[in-house]
């Protein structure tokens, strides 16, 4: 088993705040987990007041990471993984799908919340033939994530750049794309881009994401579908494209899929 060594330290747990919702535990809340606090309930269930089907998009988010990693790592052969904003552990995090089709499989964790930092013992775990690590860095410095992500990943061999519900915290939308083009460019040929973020598809949802904006919590921008087709220039897209999370590949014995206001997509990078 190999560990990252970017632990959480004590100034950095310090920093938790508690007075203010913060996505990631709200997320959490919504699929279920218990690593939230009061301040990320009442928020979460005023914003499910506005928006019933949060919920439902928190999950299906989830069922989509777990198809696409499942198809990259099997399927595509990729071993290395670079998963930016990971949020808080639940289940079925990006290494336990990918070791479990590829024990071999090499993670590297993003984040830069104190309280992820304080889980960040959970995360890394890893099969003993594979390599599970976490760095503490910040998403609008790509260049800092790309030098710490080369101790543990190869930047010779394909990798798999998963932004999975980030890139609405990139409030500018040129400054979005610059940082996913940086990232995009230091992967060599035949690397994939795994990404999904909610979309402004409907209007109790806008409605629901300004409540929570005016809480002071980190604001999330909702785009449309075309402007996060965007994201994907230049890149080979896999069949179906961009489309709602629930649409991209369902399983046969899953439940009847309805289309959520979460897109996202599989790319190759030729």
């Amino acid at each position: 088993m190999t560990h990252g060594s970017s632990t959480p330290g004590r100034q950095a747990l310090g920093k938790i705040d508690t007075t203010v919702p913060h996505s990631a535990r709200i997320w959490n809340y919504w699929m279920g987990g218990k690593d939230n606090y009061e301040v990320d309930r009442v928020a979460g269930d005023q914003y499910r007041e506005v928006a019933p089907t949060i919920a439902v998009m928190a999950r299906a988010s989830r069922a989509y990471l777990i198809r696409t990693v499942t198809h990259v790592a099997g399927e595509a052969g990729i071993r290395q993984f670079l998963d930016i904003g990971t949020g808080l552990p639940t289940y079925d995090n990006t290494h336990q799908v990918a070791q479990r089709i590829a024990p071999e499989a090499r993670i590297v964790y993003v984040d830069n919340d104190p309280l992820v930092l304080r889980h960040a013992q959970a995360l890394l775990t890893s099969t003993p033939e594979g390599v599970t690590d976490y760095i503490d860095a910040d998403l609008h410095d790509p260049d800092k994530i790309l030098q710490a992500a080369s101790e543990k990943l190869d930047f010779s061999r394909p990798v798999a750049l998963m932004l999975m519900g980030i890139l609405g915290h990139i409030q500018d939308y040129d400054e979005a794309r610059a940082i996913v083009r940086t990232l995009q460019e230091a992967l060599p040929s035949g690397s994939y881009f795994v990404h999904y973020d909610s979309t402004d598809t409907d209007q109790s949802l806008k409605q629901a994401q300004q409540g929570y904006d005016d809480t002071g919590a980190v604001p999330y921008v909702l785009r449309s579908p075309e402007q996060l087709a965007r994201f994907y220039d230049g890149l080979e897209l896999i069949e179906p494209g961009i489309v709602s999370c629930p649409l991209w590949r369902p399983e046969p014995a899953d439940a009847p899929v309805e289309k959520t206001d979460v897109y996202g997509g599989v790319a190759r990078k030729r």
